[in-house]
């Protein structure tokens, strides 16, 4: 359910200063990192201490303990890493907490890309011993292009790791954001005892629960009593933070927001630790829902009529019905379970009488959302990812881009028998995102081709083929690494004229041109001057 409890007939009477009013209630938020830094274990500690979960899992279930509540599918279960951003909705302190949880591979920084562009602030999850990863230099590169605020949080300092000043020195020259600490950790890395919270001095005292599975304890003194208990490790916390404030580094909001400085926290999220001071920061410090940018470079109004934005579809998550849910994020406006609205691609009317929030896999029906929600719609069938909707269907926000794959397979059925299957399988990975799934006449539709940005994509292929579709598939690498767009015409004048190239089709009618490296693309835009090429966006981000 909502974390509001309107009836649809209530929402038609908001007048633009209570729409004000809930969406400043609102903060939706990302959170990224490179892989096994401990993002999905954040995110359900985050869940943890909002009281939306009594016990908290891990990735591989140590202990008899369930995984994580985000990575919900089989696949994620198994290998213990997140394939696909998830969306959990929590309150905290009368406000809604929108956790848009995402992939950290990169093989998967299209759905990652997709989901930053669905928040409005990122916690960016950094590994105590490890610092600034690659992942996470790239993620933090789509940040900066999309002005996104960053909350930096220092996760597993449970454990043996590098100095926390160092790690902040690491963090500005990698970033150029000052870094501004709200809590310092009391011990060093492997040795967390608790933490100093700048702002007033205090402690907080941490001891583990049995297992992790539920809050650490938490024990608050004055600066006087955490010097009696921790002795030099409190003086050397209270030198650091001395130093700090000298040094400028105290928090500013309005340098924040601007995107000049960064919040930092340190935690053990494993151990529940640190991670109430995180939730209470995207209450404190997070941006509220915003008038956002049209397609068109015009500001719409956050306070206008109703408008969303799909970043992501998903199926398999009930697979009792095999329904498709399409999630949106809410710029504008009030949801109301009924209302109708139109599709900015096609124009198409849709009722919107089946819409869900979720958490994790678990989904209930919404009757009423503002601007920062995530909404599911169920079996919106005609929605693509990127389509805006809207109760005029005349507003449009920029269109997601395309990452330029990699890889390119071939793909066909074990069992010719299982065509349905294969096909059904196919247009729904397509939907997803998945992989992106070319055709032409001369391969015919019974062995297309798939591309991707990184080959992991292809397991996920094959593992959802095989358990969810029910046909299993095999795959035949092509000799191919990049691709580029062209217009219909220069398409079928380059598979008439052109050698060592391929040309292919997606489902919306784009033309892609497959070349066997970048060396072969400027070879042929050198030769073929009449022929134009549009690059895809790079899949490095």
């Amino acid at each position: 359910m909502s974390a509001d409890t309107q009836t649809p007939e209530q929402t038609t009477s908001f007048t633009p200063e209570q729409l004000l009013t809930e969406a400043g209630r609102r903060r939706t938020i990302a959170v990224i990192s490179h892989p096994d830094a401990g993002k999905s274990t954040l995110t359900e500690a985050l869940a943890l201490h909002a009281n939306a979960l009594r016990e908290a899992g891990h990735v591989h279930g140590r202990g008899g303990r369930a995984g994580v509540v985000t990575d919900w599918q089989d696949m994620e279960k198994q290998r213990g890493i997140s394939i696909s951003s998830a969306v959990l909705q929590l309150s905290h302190r009368g406000q809604v907490v929108n956790v848009v949880d995402t992939p950290g591979h990169a093989d998967f920084s299209e759905d990652t890309y997709r989901a930053l562009t669905a928040v409005d602030a990122v916690i960016m999850l950094i590994d105590a011993a490890r610092g600034m990863e690659v992942q996470t230099r790239k993620l933090f590169g789509v940040c900066k292009q999309r002005g996104l605020p960053v909350i930096t949080v220092v996760n597993k300092w449970d454990r043996a790791g590098r100095e926390a000043l160092e790690l902040l020195d690491e963090v500005e020259s990698v970033t150029g954001l000052k870094p501004t600490p709200i809590t310092w950790p009391v011990g060093i890395a492997g040795d967390f005892r608790g933490l100093l919270e700048r702002a007033n001095g205090g402690y907080v005292k941490y001891t583990k629960a049995p297992g992790g599975a539920t809050l650490a304890h938490e024990e608050r003194m004055s600066a006087d009593e955490a010097a009696a208990r921790e002795g030099e490790a409190w003086q050397q916390a209270v030198e650091e933070h001395e130093l700090l404030s000298l040094s400028g580094q105290d928090h500013d909001e309005a340098e924040f927001l601007a995107f000049r400085t960064t919040p930092v926290y340190f935690t053990a999220a494993v151990a529940n630790t640190g991670v109430g001071q995180v939730l209470d920061a995207i209450v404190d410090v997070a941006p509220a829902p915003h008038d956002d940018a049209q397609a068109n470079g015009e500001m719409f109004p956050v306070t206008g009529a109703f408008t969303a934005q799909v970043f992501k579809t998903q199926t398999g998550m009930n697979p009792a019905h095999r329904d498709r849910l399409a999630f949106a994020r809410i710029h504008s406006g009030v949801f109301h379970r009924g209302m109708t609205v139109r599709d900015d691609r096609s124009g198409r009317p849709m009722v919107l009488k089946h819409v869900q929030t979720v958490f994790g896999a678990d989904r209930s029906t919404v009757d009423v959302a503002f601007p920062g929600d995530v909404i599911g719609l169920v079996n919106a069938r005609h929605i693509n990812v990127g389509d805006t909707i809207s109760e005029s269907g005349k507003v449009a926000y920029p269109p997601l881009p395309v990452f330029a794959p990699e890889h390119f397979r071939t793909v066909r059925p074990v069992d010719l028998g299982s065509g349905k299957s294969f096909r059904q399988g196919l247009r729904e990975l397509d939907a997803e995102g998945v992989v992106r799934v070319l055709t032409s006449d001369s391969r015919g539709a019974g062995e297309p081709v798939l591309s991707a940005v990184g080959s992991l994509q292809f397991d996920v292929v094959q593992h959802r083929m095989t358990n969810e579709f029910r046909s299993p598939v095999l795959f035949t690498e092509l000799p191919y690494t990049t691709a580029r767009i062209v217009s219909a015409a220069d398409a079928a004048t380059m598979r008439s004229s052109v050698r060592g190239i391929e040309v292919l089709q997606n489902n919306e009618g784009v033309w892609f041109v497959l070349f066997s490296d970048e060396w072969r693309v400027r070879s042929f835009e050198r030769d073929h001057p009449e022929l134009k090429l549009q690059a895809l966006v790079a899949t490095s981000v």
